[in-house]
């Protein structure tokens, strides 16, 4: 742990913390959200996270490479703040294969909200997990939720159809796809495209997009994209750059909310806090292993591993007792 941060073994310091970021202080919920990155549990046992607005709503974005996700985003973001909603953004970039940081595409294309203190973006570094989220995800949807951020907007990495974590974290899923892209609406099929509860053809000034619209439509017909109980998935067509369908767009988000509160499912929410939980239970593993890589302990036991002289399961025992000696 760095020095910097050894200030949040303190409880009463990370609590107060939390109590400046509930009241609005962006330094604070930035250094929340830098906590639970590099040492999140330093967090633990703070009371001021725990509380969670119950007419919040995360709003998970995500589709393949290359249709327009953070324009989009940017365009959402500025219909959402017209009705006074504070936002919170988590854009999940690739991870830099030299520091492991993101790197931080998404929220360059974002900078027309730099200077609105109603607005928060924070990019996360993927650190090459599959899925387009991040290990570190759910608890910053939590911190953000918890600091009155009643809309958080998470963008994914750009992904194929098996990786659809981001399903399992927000109350509405919506899956962008463009022109252009070649077949992507049935490769989908039996992943990505099925997690969604809203469709965007993005891009829908270029040729194409009515042929996409069309397959999704399709989709819809055949059972494909049906969704829980009787919400029926729309498909909106929007050209982020110019804003065309956002408002649209913006009011199916709000229609999907009001569906899920009047349903009075828990499902989403119990999704979430599953996931919040596993990634708790398993970031000290990934905090020893990444000790391990520093300390050449982790290099030593390959080397062992690859001369036959330790099997996988006898070196990560040797690990596990190792961290609990400390």
């Amino acid at each position: 742990m760095t020095e910097a941060l050894k200030v949040f073994d303190d409880r009463d310091v990370a609590q107060s913390l939390a109590e400046r970021a509930r009241q609005g202080d962006i330094r604070a919920v930035a250094r929340l959200l830098t906590i639970a990155e590099q040492d999140p549990a330093s967090l633990e046992g703070v009371a001021g996270l725990r509380e969670i607005p119950s007419d919040a709503q995360v709003i998970g974005i995500t589709g393949p490479p290359g249709a327009g996700k953070s324009t989009l985003i940017g365009a959402l973001v500025t219909e959402l703040r017209t009705h006074d909603h504070r936002i919170g953004v988590l854009a999940v970039d690739p991870s830099s294969p030299l520091t492991a940081g993101a790197l931080l595409g998404d929220r360059i294309r974002m900078q027309s909200h730099a200077h609105d203190d109603g607005v928060f973006i924070r990019s996360l570094a993927s650190r090459g997990q599959l899925g387009g989220v991040s290990a570190v995800t759910p608890l910053a949807i939590r911190i953000l939720l918890a600091t009155g951020h009643h809309r958080v907007v998470v963008e994914t990495v750009g992904v194929g159809q098996s990786e659809v974590e981001i399903a399992q974290l927000a109350d509405t899923t919506v899956v962008v796809m463009a022109p252009g892209l070649g077949d992507g609406v049935q490769a989908g099929k039996a992943g990505l495209m099925e997690v969604a509860d809203i469709y965007v053809v993005n891009k829908a000034d270029r040729d194409g997009a009515t042929e996409v619209r069309r397959q999704l439509q399709s989709m819809i017909s055949w059972g494909r994209a049906r969704g829980p109980g009787d919400w029926r998935r729309p498909i909106v067509m929007t050209t982020s750059t110019t804003g065309d369908g956002v408002e649209a767009l913006a009011d199916e988000a709000r229609r999907h909310h009001v569906w899920l509160r009047a349903s009075g499912s828990t499902e989403r929410r119990t999704a979430r806090a599953m996931a919040e939980l596993e990634a708790a239970m398993l970031q000290p593993v990934s905090a020893r292993l990444a000790t391990a890589r520093a300390d050449g302990t982790y290099d030593a036991l390959i080397t062992e591993i690859v001369a036959g002289q330790l099997d996988g399961w006898t070196a990560a025992k040797a690990l596990r007792d190792d961290a609990s000696m400390h």
